[in-house]
């Protein structure tokens, strides 16, 4: 008797609904729409958090222009969502996790403004940075 509730309990065990023991990401979204004449829209969305929509429009010069944002996690657990346009000015990405350029410090300013000083006096330097004149 105690084998048969036992082999009963197993098979309730293996029928169960299984978690995604190796957390593995699936697929909750994938919307797309291809209207053939350069515009289209798409929209993708993951278990794990991952998500992208973009839509397609066509440019000025014929090639397709896309809008969108992605998102994803990072191991942190920090959400990074950045929007975008590509277009026939290149690819503009914007979040607040890409990197961003430092400010030069003040004293690089100064040598600028020297060095200008310089060329509208028609000092010339060669390619090892030596005076010429």
């Amino acid at each position: 008797m105690k084998s048969v509730i036992f082999a009963c309990l197993f098979a309730v065990a293996l029928a169960a609904p299984q978690q995604n023991p190796l957390g593995l990401a699936e697929v909750l979204v994938d919307e797309r729409v291809d209207n053939g004449d350069g515009t289209f829209q798409y929209n993708f969305q993951t278990s794990n958090d991952i998500a992208a929509q973009r839509t397609g429009s066509v440019g000025s010069a014929g090639q397709s222009n896309h809008q969108g944002v992605y998102r994803f996690l990072t191991p942190e657990g920090e959400t990074v969502e950045v929007s975008y346009t590509a277009d026939e000015n290149g690819f503009q990405p914007q979040s607040a996790f890409l990197p961003t350029e430092h400010p030069l410090p003040a004293h690089v300013y100064e040598l600028l403004a020297i060095a200008e000083q310089q060329r509208a006096q028609g000092v010339q330097f060669d390619n090892r940075g030596f005076r010429i004149n």
